[in-house]
């Protein structure tokens, strides 16, 4: 009777995972698996008596999976390439972690979040990764989820309005190149070596963030080497990392939580906008303390969104290289803190 009531159930997560991320993918929504795993979950967890749980393995190799990802899109020459630049560069990414901090406090004033949840709800940048280590943290990932994706949407919808009426830039002027010259069989090798070498760092380093950095740092490595040279990971191994995650924090989800987070989704949203002005001056101070222009800064500060701003500076002609080396940096610096951050919110909070 247990079996085919778990079977039932996890055919009913499948169903609504694909369904949801199709309808989901069609409107250009980010992460549009994640999200339908995340419903999946959700709407077992809220029909069915039967309580289902992800094995623990498999959600780790789907966090590590995550690692991979990452890593395979970080670019040690991009990141070579602030040259003098870099101490402004560092010091306007820690300005904007102090603002995703910030907001973090204004959220957690509410008694239903923790300071750790509303710190990591807001960080700004890596979304999927900290979701997947979310609840390690000691956050609840069900906000950190719902939070997260909602600060990259509004972002998305904000970025093209802000560019056209403060910068008028021309358009059409470059493209973003999303080719990939590897094939399948050397992105397999780029995945299988990264995830081995990476799960052994996470192993032999004992802290929480290790099950990403550690494939982060070997996919960065390799896919600086001619021989793993603009590799990626095969969809179907994102779409399953991703679904996996989705699933796993929607399984936690129950009627009291799900109304919970609908309540504070308003002042989330005013929360969100206001770190998106509070980043942007962070864009003209960077814009100020270096040579770039203006929009160049500007896109380099956006607090998530990152293939779409990557998108919006080649089609305008901004330095892409540099709007990655940024956006990169930031990514790094929040996943090397966040461990560091989860055990002093956590002391304070006690």
């Amino acid at each position: 009777m247990t079996l085919s009531a778990n079977v039932r159930g996890y055919a009913l997560i499948l169903a609504v995972t694909v369904v949801t991320s199709v309808a989901l993918a069609a409107v250009h929504v980010p992460s549009p698996v994640l999200f339908g795993g995340l419903v999946g979950g959700i709407v077992h967890a809220l029909t069915s008596p039967v309580p289902l749980t992800l094995p623990p393995r498999v959600f780790r190799l789907s966090q590590a999976m995550v690692g991979v990802i990452i890593g395979a899109g970080i670019s040690l020459s991009s990141l070579s390439a602030m040259g003098n630049d870099a101490v402004a560069i560092i010091a306007v990414t820690l300005g904007t972690v102090l603002i995703s901090l910030g907001a973090g406090r204004i959220l957690a004033l509410r008694p239903d979040v923790t300071p750790v949840t509303g710190a990591f709800a807001l960080i700004a940048g890596g979304a999927s990764g900290v979701v997947a280590i979310a609840r390690e943290l000691g956050a609840d990932d069900r906000v950190v989820t719902v939070v997260q994706y909602l600060r990259v949407l509004i972002v998305l919808i904000t970025m093209p309005v802000v560019t056209a009426l403060v910068f008028h830039p021309d358009h059409g002027i470059g493209s973003l190149d999303t080719s990939n010259p590897s094939d399948l069989g050397q992105s397999l090798a780029y995945v299988v070596l990264t995830l081995a070498l990476g799960l052994l760092i996470a192993r032999l380093v004992p802290i929480t963030t290790s099950i990403l950095l550690g494939p982060i740092v070997v996919g960065a490595i390799l896919v600086s080497t001619d021989w793993f040279d603009a590799v990626s990971v095969p969809a179907v191994l994102q779409w399953l990392a991703y679904a996996f995650i989705g699933i796993q924090v929607g399984l936690r989800f129950t009627r009291a939580s799900l109304a919970s987070i609908a309540r504070m989704l308003p002042v989330v949203t005013l929360i969100i906008l206001g770190m998106i002005v509070a980043t942007a001056a962070m864009g003209s101070l960077l814009a100020v303390l270096t040579p770039v222009d203006g929009l160049t800064a500007y896109l380099a500060t956006t607090p998530g969104g990152l293939f779409a701003v990557l998108a919006t500076a080649a089609d305008s002609g901004s330095d892409v290289t540099y709007v990655m080396a940024v956006q990169l940096v930031r990514l790094l610096v929040i996943l090397c803190l966040t461990p560091l951050l989860a055990r002093v919110l956590s002391r304070r909070a006690a």
